[in-house]
């Protein structure tokens, strides 16, 4: 998704070289003190602009991208009081996400909205920088339309994929990154297509399969040759 990668993409940022105007200033240690403004090179856009109290970030920094305008793409509210940054991206004024950053990491929920909309279209939940625990997925409508459970970056746990209208459509589960455990499957009207289980990403054992649901056809895996 285009806004993921513009959020992707300012992770990795390259440090300015600054340049002297009258709003970059710095105290008697030479630290950036005070509002500073930084331009693209050989540009008027203006790339960031924000304060520093000696050396550090404060309050409201806004981020633009080399064709924003007066646009930002990210705005960063920093506390000199925490580690813990509210960080905000948006697209083409739109908010497209939000959450808290600790350096370059996320941390905790983030949340990501559908285009050009208020609608949730993903919450995310973060722990040093990686997903840990639920993620869910929404229709532009507000249902889920997917969750999964991750612990420290890895799929762990149930993973239910539903319709526009709340029908269950797939019921699986995963360990270590890979289907593992019992599993089905639905059709749009909430018909059971096929069950069975999974070990280790591969079907494993009896899988029994449905036509309006009746039993049509029984397979055993792996299969024997």
């Amino acid at each position: 998704m285009h806004r993921i990668c513009i959020i992707l993409s300012f992770l990795f940022w390259m440090h300015p070289v600054f340049s002297q105007s009258e709003y970059n200033q710095t105290d008697a240690s030479d630290r950036r003190h005070g509002v500073w403004r930084q331009y693209y090179p050989n540009s008027t856009q203006l790339r960031y602009e924000g304060t520093f109290h000696h050396g550090k970030e404060t309050g409201t920094f806004k981020f633009y991208c080399p064709d924003c305008g007066d646009q930002p793409n990210v705005i960063k509210h920093f506390d000199l009081n925490s580690e813990l940054t509210d960080v905000t991206f948006y697209e083409k004024g739109k908010r497209a996400a939000h959450g808290k950053m600790k350096d370059k990491d996320f941390v905790g929920k983030w949340i990501y909205y559908h285009k050009n909309s208020d609608k949730i279209m993903m919450e995310e939940n973060y722990k040093d920088g990686v997903l840990h625990g639920k993620k869910s997925v929404f229709y532009p409508n507000g249902n889920l339309a997917e969750e999964i459970h991750y612990n420290k970056g890895i799929k762990e746990g149930a993973n239910n994929y539903y319709a526009p209208d709340g029908t269950l459509l797939k019921n699986l589960n995963y360990h270590k990154n890979h289907l593992h455990g019992k599993a089905a499957y639905f059709d749009a009207k909430g018909n059971k297509i096929s069950e069975g289980s999974y070990k280790n990403g591969l079907k494993n054992g009896l899988w029994r399969y449905y036509e309006n649901g009746k039993p049509t056809k029984e397979e055993q895996f792996p299969k024997k040759h």
